[in-house]
């Protein structure tokens, strides 16, 4: 078997596995599936094989579990996906930026960030996708919106400037190598307490307001645009802001936390820990019902629970008791269409390793000049020289990319590359 053919059969066995498991998954789902519509006529959705009709919203869980990520569940995020070309990142929790990359969507068109609060389940991927997507070809700044606190110190602003702070080294070591446009990170933070519209542009309208979860600060959103309105809580116990902004919604995803029973005996959280966090800092699944009732949402998907078989069931169980409408329970890459005639919930197939999505980057450009971090002279003088394998490198490139190379910096071009001479190595 050559390389091609093994590659071709390694994806397709990649592909039929994850298909297996998205089964699996759907079987406990519930769709409603009322016209015959592409989406319609695929039982998965396989990423960059469908486009976005113009009045369509297509929402993915990035990451839907707890703080303690697993292979299978990363923590809290949800992208929303506009048939206008927009991408909206809602919370961006450890691990869900994995499944951000399978989907293989262009870095440039994921830089809208909206965090909820800064519990790490809900930022902790955040560095990552600030720096990472430099590497992978993001060359415009990162947005991130977010509240602001009680205090200066627990704002969004405060977080960011002292994040970016903490990979100083990272930054500098690579400035002037690749692309350093998108290291810029932009936070645009509001005041936590009010009700109001944090981003208006190309026909996209997102609100916020508060929400109850530990301390001040938090914040729930919504997104409206082209007649279609999609709701995320973040983390809340349920409220008052949320019942009087959350109506009139075709996708409603809200926080249904482990049930008490599970905080006791599969958490192994003693009872006294377990009811104040289940119910004051968290919403119970009944609860989430309760929520789902009262705003009647025309799909209500919950999520923040470790989800397998048994604890699906009873999630599942206890929301019928407070809600018999339209439900789902939210699982890694799963896919919500929407439009307004029609909702088709699906799993996403996806490889498990994947290139970076570059389609978008083409034309970025590097200046050495701002290269702040360079080797002393005593490390410099530590390199092994292997000028006679840089310089068969260099003579396999082609005239275009040579001359790019030595454009950018004429230092970088091997001894002999003008001559069809040998560089001869010069040390061991």
């Amino acid at each position: 078997m050559n390389w091609v053919s093994g590659k071709a059969v390694g994806l397709v066995l990649a592909f039929v596995l994850s298909g297996i498991a998205a089964a699996s998954a759907a079987a406990q789902q519930e769709s409603w599936r009322t016209s015959n519509d592409s989406a319609n006529l695929r039982d998965y959705y396989y990423p960059g094989t469908e486009q976005l009709r113009p009045d369509e919203m297509r929402v993915v869980a990035l990451g839907t579990g707890m703080p303690a990520i697993s292979k299978g569940q990363a923590a809290a995020s949800f992208l929303v996906q506009l048939g206008n070309g927009d991408n909206f990142i809602f919370d961006l929790g450890t691990g869900s930026l994995g499944n951000l990359i399978a989907l293989q969507i262009p870095w440039n068109t994921t830089d809208k960030v909206f965090l909820g609060h800064l519990h790490f389940d809900h930022m902790g991927d955040l560095a990552a996708l600030m720096i990472v997507g430099v590497s992978h070809g993001r060359n415009v700044p990162l947005n991130i919106w977010g509240p602001s606190g009680k205090t200066h110190e627990l704002g969004t602003k405060y977080s960011i400037e002292h994040l970016v702070k903490a990979f100083n080294w990272e930054l500098s070591s690579k400035r002037g190598l690749i692309p350093g446009t998108g290291y810029r990170a932009i936070v645009h933070e509001f005041d936590y307490s009010k009700v109001q519209t944090v981003y208006e542009q190309n026909g996209v309208v997102i609100k916020s307001w508060p929400a109850v979860h530990v301390t001040d600060g938090p914040v729930s959103y919504s997104l409206e645009w082209n007649g279609l309105k999609f709701v995320f809580s973040s983390d809340t116990v349920p409220n008052k802001w949320f019942i009087e902004n959350g109506k009139d919604a075709d996708i409603v995803i809200h926080e249904s936390f482990p049930s008490i029973n599970q905080l006791i005996f599969r958490d192994q959280m003693l009872p006294e820990a377990a009811w104040p966090v289940g119910t004051r800092v968290h919403t119970q699944p009944a609860a989430a019902g309760r929520v789902f009732s009262i705003v009647k949402p025309r799909m209500a998907v919950a999520y923040h629970f470790i989800h397998t078989p048994e604890t699906h069931d009873e999630v599942y169980s206890e929301i019928r008791t407070t809600y018999d409408g339209p439900l789902t329970l939210a699982q890694d890459l799963m896919v919500w269409n929407i439009t307004k005639d029609d909702i088709v919930v699906r799993q996403a197939v996806v490889p498990s390793i994947t290139y970076p999505s570059k389609e978008k980057t083409a034309g970025a450009k590097v200046n050495p000049k701002d290269r702040v971090a360079f080797l002393s002279d005593w490390l410099e003088k530590g390199r092994l020289n292997l000028a006679d394998i840089d310089l068969a490198i260099w003579r396999r490139l082609s005239p275009a990319i040579q001359e790019r190379i030595r454009n950018f910096a004429p230092a970088l071009v091997p001894a002999g590359a003008e001559t069809n001479a040998p560089a001869q190595p010069s040390g061991k």
